[in-house]
């Protein structure tokens, strides 16, 4: 900005003797302060709505008025305004992620930050889950149950393949021990049927663990 300079000391000539040249003001000298006037005011900004070009700053320690966080216009911020709006994006309760370990208050300022869901993923409330709800295993559980089998024999027949002697009939089928009548004597022994049933498993073996891919980040919550 352009200061202004008097370049007349008018108050000066008083003390001049009258008949002095000096001591008369002339006109010259009055436009010429005049115009230095005009030229310095035309440099200065309004006190009121002023637009600045250039590059402006302001003074170390200049105190602004803050602006509301809803405020969108091109006011210029301070650094309450800046904080307050950070504080809205992440108010109490809210979780801050990322892939340093800095807790969030030295990074963004304030609030009180804790470590959060160590060893956890994060669920969507509802569907039967309550926020602040924990559960769940890092390792699958096998339920227990159990499996069987059921074996049918349709039957089986043993035979003599034959009549034997006079009036003697077949014994009858699956009958082991049976005396034919009217011939001799004869036994058909029992005979038993081995039946082995298994069961097969299915699978590959490995460990129990069941885990969505993941990416592990440290996570904070704002309790302050």
């Amino acid at each position: 900005m352009t200061d202004y300079t008097k370049s007349t000391n008018f108050a000066t000539k008083d003390s001049l003797s009258s008949g002095n040249a000096l001591k008369i003001v002339r006109g010259t000298e009055i436009d010429t302060e005049f115009n230095s006037i005009a030229t310095a005011i035309a440099t200065k900004s309004d006190l009121t709505s002023p637009t600045f070009t250039g590059t402006p700053s302001l003074p170390t320690g200049t105190t602004g008025v803050t602006q509301s966080s809803s405020d969108s216009s091109t006011k210029l911020a301070t650094t309450a305004f800046v904080q307050s709006v950070a504080q809205v994006l992440f108010p109490i309760g809210s979780i801050y992620t990322a892939t340093v370990s800095t807790n969030p208050a030295t990074l963004l300022g304030f609030g009180t930050w804790t470590a959060f869901g160590a060893g956890r993923v994060m669920i969507g409330n509802g569907g039967g889950f309550s926020a602040g709800a924990t559960g769940g295993s890092a390792d699958a559980i096998v339920v227990s149950h159990t499996h069987t089998a059921t074996v049918t024999d349709s039957g089986h027949i043993h035979g003599t393949g034959g009549f034997y002697g006079g009036a003697g009939s077949q014994p009858s089928a699956g009958t082991g021990g049976t005396t034919c009548v009217g011939g001799p004597a004869i036994t058909i022994p029992s005979a038993t049927t081995g039946i082995s049933v298994a069961v097969s498993t299915t699978g590959s073996s490995a460990t129990n663990a069941n885990l969505q891919p993941y990416i592990v980040v440290y996570m904070w919550n704002r309790t302050a």
